[in-house]
């Protein structure tokens, strides 16, 4: 009797299990003291083999930022499509928060700071590719919100800022310095609840005579 083969992984499928494995290894060493060697030896295959994948450890490591940070800017950016501004900004903080305060974000960004002076390009495509975008959405959606008359905005741009460190508050630094645990959903939700608050105290649409 013939068995049932599984198909043979795609190269995409490939792909993205190195850069799960070299996720765990850049976690675990730091970015200077990962090697394309190490990284090869965690797969159990051939250094040879993950540069048919990745040039250089530069390269590898710059598709885990993007693996990282691209999907969670997609969220982010999908909660600024449509919708009043509280429930809109309610859910984008949400989502905004639950990412800040994942161990594998946190992890991540103390590599990119450790290493930003080294390599700063590996910062800048964090940057763009991450909070840059995100704050770019926000800032598009908070100007439909003023023209449609929901918002009561002078400037958008510094608006947007305003509004995410709000979020933020004084938490996010907290968990940086690990000096606390990371928020639960439900501190999550009053701490975006508060942030909406504040904001829309500032900025909701103004009675005018």
């Amino acid at each position: 009797m013939v068995k049932n083969l599984a198909p043979a992984p795609t190269r995409d499928q490939r792909r993205e299990h190195i850069i799960h494995v070299a996720r765990e290894v850049f976690f675990e060493q730091g970015y200077s003291a990962t090697s394309m060697s190490s990284i090869a030896a965690r797969l159990g295959g051939s250094k040879g083999t993950l540069y048919n994948y990745f040039k250089s450890k530069e390269e590898l490591f710059e598709a885990q930022v993007r693996d990282m940070c691209g999907p969670a800017a997609d969220r982010i950016l999908e909660a600024t499509l449509e919708g009043e501004p509280e429930e809109t900004l309610t859910l984008l903080g949400e989502q905004y928060l639950q990412h800040l305060f994942l161990e594998q974000t946190i992890r991540m960004f103390r590599i990119l700071v450790a290493e930003a002076q080294r390599s700063p390009e590996l910062a800048q495509i964090f940057y763009e590719v991450g909070p840059a975008r995100a704050r770019k959405g926000l800032e598009i959606y908070l100007g439909k919100a003023k023209a449609r008359a929901q918002l009561d905005l002078p400037d958008c741009t510094l608006a947007a800022d305003q509004f995410l460190a709000l979020c933020k508050g004084s938490t996010h630094l907290q968990f940086l310095l690990n000096l606390i645990p990371p928020l639960n959903t439900e501190q999550i939700r009053l701490q975006t609840r508060r942030a909406v608050d504040a904001f829309m105290t500032l900025y909701g649409p103004k009675t005018r005579s």
